[in-house]
C-alpha cells in the first residue's frame, strides 16, 4: 500500500516530516489504516519528497484552501510570512470542528479568512478572484468542484497566475486514439506495443520494464518520463498548459501516444 501525502511541517527540518491525513470512509483503504492500525513507534517505508506545487516568486500571494487541502499550503503560507510578502489564505471546509490546523493559523490573525460552510455557505470565489491582479500568484488546493470553480474563474487572469494540487483526478474523456501504439525504448532499444485496454505503464510492465508508480492516477508524478519523440496525448492532472504544448515528458500511468510511435527515455 503506497499513498502520497503533502508534508506540512517545518521546511527547515530536515529530521522531521509531518503529514495531515483525512478519514475517508470511502477510500482506497491508506487513510483508514493510518487511524486505525498505525501505531506510535511503529516503521513505515517513505520515498521522495518531490514537489509538484512549488510557490514562485511574486509581490502578493492568495491562498485557497478546501478541507484537508490547506496541508500544502501551510508551508507556503510560512514561507510568504517569513519572506515579508503581501498574502492572504481563504480556508473553507464542512465545520469549523473539522478543519485542520485553526489554532496554528490563528497567529496571523487577519490574513487568514476561515469559512465554515455550515456558518458562512461556500467561500464566495468571485469577491476574491474577481478582479485580475498581475501581481498576484493563486494557489489553490482541495476537492474538485472548489478546483474547478477556481480555474473558471482564474481563465481571465494573466497566464500561469493560478496553479493548483488535485487530490482526486480530473475527469477525462475518452483517449483521442482507440487504435495500439508503439513505445520505443531510447535506452535499451526495444519496443513495446500498447493495446487500447493497458495503460503505457501497464504494457511497460508486461514487457518486463519497470517503472517506478505509486497513484497511478495522473496525481502523484512518481512515474514522470522524458518523451524524446512523438506527440503524447496528456491525460494527467499536474501539468500546466505550457508544459503540454512542449510535450517533453509524460506521465506513462494514465497519458498515451497521439500518433503510432513514442521514443520514451527508457
Amino acid at each position: 500500500m503506497t499513498r502520497q501525502y503533502s508534508l506540512c511541517g517545518n521546511r527547515w527540518d530536515a529530521e522531521t516530516y509531518r503529514v495531515g491525513v483525512l478519514r475517508e470512509v470511502a477510500g482506497r483503504g491508506g487513510s483508514a489504516y493510518v487511524h486505525d492500525v498505525l501505531a506510535v513507534g511503529d516503521l513505515v517505508g517513505l520515498g521522495g519528497p518531490r514537489n509538484n506545487f512549488p510557490l514562485v516568486p511574486a509581490s502578493r500571494y492568495l491562498f485557497v484552501a478546501g478541507g484537508i487541502g490547506i496541508t500544502p499550503l501551510l508551508p507556503m503560507v510560512h514561507q510568504a510570512e517569513l519572506l515579508g510578502a503581501d498574502w492572504t489564505l481563504v480556508y473553507g471546509g464542512r465545520t469549523r470542528g473539522s478543519m485542520a490546523f485553526l489554532d496554528e493559523l490563528a497567529v496571523h490573525g487577519e490574513r487568514v479568512h476561515v469559512v465554515p460552510q455550515d456558518e458562512c455557505g461556500l467561500i464566495d470565489l468571485p469577491r476574491w478572484l474577481g478582479a485580475p491582479d498581475p501581481a498576484t500568484k493563486v494557489y489553490c488546493c482541495g476537492p474538485g468542484p472548489l478546483l474547478d470553480a477556481v480555474e473558471r474563474i482564474c481563465a481571465a487572469w494573466p497566464p500561469f497566475a493560478l496553479r493548483t494540487e488535485r487530490f482526486v483526478a480530473r475527469e477525462q474523456g475518452a483517449p483521442s486514439r482507440t487504435t495500439p501504439f508503439d513505445v520505443e525504448l531510447a535506452r535499451t532499444g526495444g519496443t513495446v506495443t500498447v493495446p487500447p485496454d493497458l495503460s503505457v505503464l501497464e504494457a511497460l510492465g508486461k514487457a518486463g520494464v519497470e517503472v517506478l508508480s505509486s497513484c497511478r492516477q495522473g496525481l502523484c508524478g512518481t512515474c514522470e518520463t522524458d518523451v524524446l519523440a512523438g506527440l503524447p496525448e496528456h491525460r494527467d492532472s499536474i501539468l500546466d498548459d505550457a508544459e503540454r504544448a512542449a510535450g517533453d515528458c509524460m506521465f506513462v500511468c494514465v497519458s498515451r501516444s497521439l500518433g503510432d510511435r513514442l521514443v520514451l527515455d527508457l
